[in-house]
């Protein structure tokens, strides 16, 4: 999952970085934390936890900036980013051509890829070329909704149901108002470590590995270049891997 980093390192690193040292200032992020483990909303604090939570975080400390972060629909990320309303976007956002046509990307912190989940019982579906007469339930705007969205253009699925959030798409299968879902891999792993009587399983990965990237405003260059030193002094003093650590138990 960690190998965007050795694409970027040595690129970036060649190039040379300084020490990041930036007045206090305040850096407004924007969320979606429907997207366990990487952003959800503690049901005890209602504080917003996660991997892409604590590291923007810690690029704050980096940048000696404060971070407010706001938890958004998904759909309205990139509108109100476009809207100067954030400064950044940090929600699990992969990485795709499309978006990048509409805003930058810092260098990619993640790596991931799509599973499908299906009921406990089901031994038939173990690819995406098995999915035909079948519903799929996705996250709107997700990669997810993209790959089924294409697979349903070419007839190889029924349909394609979308929801605000992965937890309503779990629960479409569930209770069987979809056959399967397609998301991406950790954060269905997260989903089932979390609800562990939830009588679904998944396949395994099933796409091209896809990267995740902090989204950022392409009028605003200056603050891509932060962002991008800031990551790679959390990789090289070791932050990064303790925060991997902590939330998916591996380096």
């Amino acid at each position: 999952m960690k190998k965007a980093w050795v694409l970027v390192l040595t690129v970036l690193l060649s190039l040379g970085t300084s020490s990041l040292v930036f007045g206090s200032e305040v850096l407004k992020v924007a969320t979606e934390a429907g997207f366990m483990p990487f952003e959800f909303v503690s049901e005890n604090t209602d504080e917003l936890l996660g991997f892409d939570m604590d590291l923007i975080r810690a690029v704050g400390e980096v940048l000696d900036m404060d971070v407010q972060i706001d938890n958004i629909s998904w759909d309205g990320l990139i509108p109100a980013l476009l809207n100067n309303n954030y400064d950044l976007v940090i929600a699990g956002v992969t990485i795709t051509p499309e978006r990048q046509a509409n805003v930058n990307f810092s260098i990619p912190y993640f790596e991931s890829v799509l599973t499908i989940v299906k009921k406990q019982e089901d031994d038939a579906i173990t690819s995406l070329d098995d999915l035909e007469g079948q519903i799929a339930a996705v996250q709107i705007n997700t990669t997810g909704d993209f790959v089924a969205s294409d697979l349903a253009d070419a007839g190889q699925l029924k349909s394609v149901s979308r929801f605000d959030m992965v937890a309503d798409a779990m629960q479409a299968v569930i209770i069987g108002v979809a056959d399967v879902g397609v998301i991406d891999l950790p954060v269905a792993g997260a989903y089932l470590e979390a609800n562990p009587a939830a009588p679904l399983q998944t396949v395994g990965a099933v796409a091209d590995h896809e990267y995740y990237g902090i989204a950022i405003n392409k009028k605003n260059v200056e603050l891509l270049e932060k962002i991008n030193g800031a990551l790679l002094q959390l990789q090289e003093d070791g932050t990064y891997d303790l925060l991997f650590q902590k939330w998916f138990g591996a380096n």
